[in-house]
């Protein structure tokens, strides 16, 4: 066995600096390791002589990545070439958009643990409009509420846990309980940072979303983004125009869903649905006998029988002897554990309607396939608790109901462009459909008692519904700070 190290990131600023203070490094490419690794499975040189060769033929090894990635259609080789890009200056709104993209990585500035300032962004569709200057005065008025909502919630959160406050080192947990309550006034305009990494694959499906996307914000990103990333791996980028299924098909969807919902949706005729309900949060299908599933599957991948006769053996299993098997599979686990991968065989769907706050928590569980409506003023608002109960909810409320109406007259003028004045109190619905296992992931990180409370909630009832449904599948689904507890529910014998 030989391991070796064939790259690693490097800050771009220093390769500059390299390329002007050294000779021989104007070929610092990702591509090369593209190519080398293209040829493994036609070359018999070891991998690490293909990467020599490939370094010393750049232009070849370009060639190479042309033929196989566009013209073979082995997209896969352009994943080796790997980009870390900082993104500064984008709107909260246009984070959702970059966001969207599953497998790329993400670390972006919390609004829960930095006191914001009075940065955002004025879209191009609003900036040359009459209603400019109301859209700025808007902003500029839930920016002031932020900043008395902050002052009030951090003078009622340090006095209401005057314990805590008495040691200096929960000073910043504290403050940032009251800022997380503070941000929900802010608009999704509001400017924010985020640091990337995606792969070349993955770069060009991000420009050409980008140009096909409505808002302009969202087309100049791409533009720059283009332009930041061009001349690195030329070879594994080529398709960035939009294109008509990117452009045309949500329009022609829309306008589908307007006639159906015409047709069909009439108040006297409702269509009558299958659901459990847990306040905000629906679930609207489960995987049929999800346990017994998890069970066969189990079975399966700890023997050497069909998954036909798995299903026979569990048929004619009794609860306890299903109950056993799934505990076995979980016995080991600590609360840093992911079930096993056969947990990923059964599925739970769920509707969620959940404010801007929550959304932007919830929309980093990619495993996740989460599919977003628009914002819609009409249902409501989040209110957190401890602004009830310091009393300024009104003004809150007062607020979101002004930030309606001036949402109704920027989607006369710029329906794309419209959500950039909503709050993160502001609210849509999603359909969530996770399997068990990330449902469990879910459950670890949101269930916490560390967890901002908005999405707690929000998983709290969802692995509450999952559980009426799949109890044996998820009996250890829960927060970090309390699996320990329900382990030893679990596995009274092990105490």
């Amino acid at each position: 066995m030989n391991i070796i190290l064939a790259g690693f990131n490097l800050d771009y600023e220093a390769m500059k600096e390299m390329r002007t203070s050294s000779r021989g490094l104007e070929n610092l490419t990702p591509e090369t390791i593209s190519a080398a690794y293209a040829r493994i499975s036609r070359n018999p040189l070891s991998v690490n002589e293909l990467r020599k060769i490939s370094r010393n033929e750049v232009e070849k090894a370009r060639k190479s990545n042309r033929n196989i990635v566009f013209d073979m259609g082995h997209s896969s080789i352009a994943e080796h070439a790997v980009f870390n890009i900082d993104v500064i200056g984008v709107s909260r709104l246009l984070v959702e958009e970059i966001e969207k993209f599953r497998l790329c990585s993400y670390t972006e500035k919390s609004q829960r643990y930095i006191r914001l300032k009075d940065d955002f962004v004025i879209p191009g569709e609003i900036n040359k409009s009459a209603i400019k200057k109301t859209f700025v005065e808007t902003i500029e008025d839930q920016n002031r509420l932020y900043r008395d909502l902050y002052k009030a919630l951090k003078t009622y959160i340090f006095k209401k846990y005057a314990d805590m406050a008495s040691d200096p080192a929960n000073r910043s947990t504290l403050e940032g309980w009251a800022k997380e309550d503070a941000r929900y006034t802010i608009s999704l305009a509001t400017e924010t940072q985020l640091g990337m990494t995606l792969n070349a694959r993955n770069l060009e499906l991000m420009l050409r979303r980008c140009a096909a996307h409505p808002l302009k914000e969202a087309q100049e990103y791409g533009e720059k983004l283009y332009k930041a990333t061009k001349n690195i791996a030329p070879s594994l980028v080529r398709y960035t125009e939009a294109t008509g299924f990117d452009s045309m098909t949500g329009n022609a969807l829309k306008s589908k869903s307007r006639d159906l919902i015409e047709k069909f949706a009439k108040k006297e005729n409702p269509i009558a649905t299958i659901s459990e309900t847990d306040d905000k949060v629906t679930l609207y299908y489960v995987t049929p006998d999800a346990d017994d599933k998890i069970v066969a599957s189990l079975i399966h991948s700890s023997s050497h029988i069909s998954m036909d006769q798995c299903i026979a053996i569990v048929s004619r299993m009794n609860m306890k002897e299903k109950e056993d098997i799934i505990k076995a599979s979980c016995r080991y686990m600590k609360s840093y554990d992911s079930p096993l991968r056969e947990f990923e065989n059964v599925d739970l769907y769920f509707e969620l309607t959940v404010s801007a706050s929550c959304f932007a928590q919830m929309k980093r569980h990619r495993m996740a396939t989460i599919i977003c409506q628009e914002y819609d003023p009409s249902l409501g608002i989040t209110i957190p608790p401890a602004i009830h109960e310091i009393g300024m909810e009104g003004r809150l409320a007062e607020m979101a109901s002004r930030t309606g109406k001036i949402y109704d007259r920027l989607k006369s003028i710029s329906p794309e462009a419209a959500p950039y004045i909503l709050t993160n109190a502001h609210r849509k619905r999603i359909s969530m459909k996770v399997n068990a296992r990330e449902l469990y992931h879910i459950a670890r990180l949101r269930e916490d008692i560390h967890a901002q409370w908005d999405i707690r909630e929000t998983a709290e009832r969802m692995v509450r519904l999952g559980k009426k449904v799949m109890p044996l599948t998820l009996m250890l689904a829960t927060g970090k700070d309390s699996f320990d507890s329900l382990y030893n529910q679990c596995y009274p014998e092990e105490t």
